[in-house]
């Protein structure tokens, strides 16, 4: 709050200042441009090339050739987000614990120099001052299997900031702006300057951003197996510092105002002002108006249960589509309490005094913030005929990696919501007798929490009868295996949920080829596919009568790219299949 008070004084003595019978500019500028990070800023924190915006205020003495100026910016550089890698035993993964972002608000002032010809006068400013600094938080975690099943976590980089993320330093900028007057009063410019912060520390506080790295001696790869993070890294960690530096080149425009000598006009002697006599605002009666916002991306946010609580009085609602819960009409002026909830998790409270009745509005509008580090999954279950949405259906989500799964039925307008973890994968089924779905893919891996709210799903849901079939989507093997992988597994996982459910379906489980290779070898690879398929299906509690397993190899091709055809992978791809058809139910 002090520095904020200083900044205000500075900025009051430049318009009190042009007050004054000197001669001499004031000009008045707004700027705005890109944000190039340098030297170690680039390599320690990972910087990406980011934008500026902001205004400075310069006043120049007699002779309009030299002068002070003051300058106010904010500064936003992205950072480089580090992939995912798997080894042979685990993998690497980067946890971004808040916006993967450098945020900073500049304030210096200092001297500047003005050479000018007819339209035409460039400027060179030094300036100094202070920086308020936003740092992300990071840790890249290797996790892997120390091959008697125990799961090994070890941090390899990590970012030392303390809990805040924030922190202060000193900081100074330096450069030139090139600028065209298309008026007496108003001018164009362009300039590039260069800013970098100083020191350790400010107010015995670390001001600089910090990586802990431990140093790499092996290279862990893809065909890497992992015995011990000590055979790869050294076990002491190395702090790496960075200052802010970066050189900013941007345009903006800038309003000019000259002053010239004026008499000396005597002061009208003015009567003190009594301020017991000035009206004072009358807290009364108003609307209450509470909007819920997504903290991380800023969105409205429905769903969210408000309550409001105080001066005996409790109303709850919940929000709608525009995050608005619903309008309190006339409440009293007190003290009131404001909090919201959704999936389990409490916004902070927000308190009404009386201070905030004594507006001038018949209405108090007021934001409270969800932070809920987890994606929505947002779903609807439709008929796979009529292609209308249906309600009324179980859904279940599976997480692939802890194998946890919840369901939840589709509401009448046949939606559906799942909270998601952010960097995991999910598969999606209707679980229902008598119907059966595709198991859908849904990940969340990849994605930025502080750009996406939402994932939405749309799930077909077909009725079981009798002759009719549908193709498993996304079961695929190896090339010129049979054997079952993992994420095969996972859709005849729901094959045998729907056989359990419907304890009279009977079905032919079926495998196709493309018409590339052998005719004969093509037949019996089919047929060792499906054999395979009934064999899991069995193997997890499906009695082997109600089974056929069926390998037709190329002889049903789903389009005209049989032996000889030039056609692309994609053809191929829609001949290589697998499919159920109901032979009884």
């Amino acid at each position: 709050m002090k520095r904020l008070l200083l900044v205000w004084m500075v900025w009051s003595s430049f318009f009190s200042f042009a007050q004054e019978r000197v001669k001499g500019d004031l000009q008045v500028g707004i700027q705005g441009g890109t944000s190039v990070p340098m030297d170690s800023y680039k390599k320690i924190g990972d910087t990406k090339i980011g934008y500026y915006g902001g205004f400075f205020v310069d006043k120049y003495f007699s002779g309009n050739t030299f002068g002070i100026g003051i300058d106010a910016r904010y500064i936003y550089n992205g950072i480089n987000k580090q992939d995912s890698l798997k080894f042979e035993n685990g993998h690497f993964g980067t946890d971004y614990r808040n916006p993967a972002r450098f945020k900073d608000y500049l304030f210096t002032i200092g001297p500047t120099y003005k050479w000018s010809k007819n339209k035409f006068h460039v400027e060179a400013y030094v300036r100094g001052g202070m920086m308020m600094q936003y740092f992300p938080e990071y840790v890249r975690t290797m996790t892997y299997d120390d091959g008697s099943g125990n799961q090994v976590l070890y941090d390899p980089q990590w970012t030392e900031n303390d809990s805040t993320n924030k922190a202060n330093s000193w900081a100074a900028l330096g450069g030139l702006r090139f600028n065209y007057k298309i008026s007496p009063k108003v001018a164009l410019f362009a300039h590039v300057d260069y800013v970098q912060t100083f020191g350790t520390k400010f107010g015995n506080k670390p001001s600089q951003f910090t990586v802990r790295n431990s140093v790499e001696i092996l290279p862990v790869e893809e065909t890497t197996s992992v015995k011990s993070f000590l055979d790869h890294y050294e076990e002491q960690q190395v702090a790496n510092r960075t200052l802010h530096k970066t050189i900013q080149a941007g345009i903006g425009v800038k309003m000019m105002f000259g002053s010239q000598s004026t008499p000396v006009v005597p002061p009208v002697k003015e009567e003190p002002i009594k301020y017991d006599d000035i009206p004072k605002p009358v807290a009364a009666a108003k609307d209450l108006q509470i909007v819920v916002k997504d903290k991380q991306t800023n969105l409205a946010l429905s769903g969210v249960t408000v309550s409001v609580m105080g001066n005996d009085r409790e109303e709850k609602s919940i929000s709608d589509a525009s995050g608005q819960a619903a309008k309190i009409a006339g409440i009293k002026p007190g003290r009131y309490q404001v909090i919201g909830e959704k999936n389990g998790i409490k916004t902070p409270v927000l308190v009404l005094t009386e201070t905030d009745f004594q507006s001038n509005s018949n209405v108090i509008f007021k934001e409270i913030y969800h932070d809920d580090p987890r994606f929505t999954l947002v779903g609807e279950t439709f008929d796979c005929v009529s292609q209308h949405n249906v309600g009324g259906i179980n859904t279940m989500l599976t997480n692939t990696g802890s194998k946890t799964n919840i369901s939840q039925i589709s509401d009448l307008e046949g939606k559906f919501i799942y909270q998601l973890e952010a960097q995991s994968e999910f598969t999606v089924v209707a679980n229902q007798q008598g119907k059966y779905s595709q198991t859908e893919m849904v990940s969340t891996k990849g994605l930025d929490r502080s750009q996406t709210l939402y994932v939405t799903l749309k799930l077909g849901v077909c009725e079981l009868a009798k002759d009719s079939s549908w193709e498993l989507k996304n079961i695929l093997y190896d090339f010129d295996k049979s054997t079952i992988r993992p994420d095969a597994a996972l859709i005849l996982d729901n094959v045998v949920s729907i056989l359990k459910q419907n304890p009279s379906l009977r079905i032919e489980l079926s495998s196709h080829t493309d018409s590339r290779g052998n005719d004969s070898y093509n037949l019996k690879l089919s047929q060792r596919r499906a054999d395979a398929a009934v064999d899991y299906l069995v193997q997890n509690g499906v009695s082997r009568n109600r089974l056929i397993a069926k390998g037709y190899g190329e002889t049903r091709l789903k389009n005209n790219c049989g032996n000889g055809v030039s056609c692309s992978e994609e053809q191929h791809q829609e001949n290589r299949r697998t499919e159920i058809k109901v032979l009884d139910f």
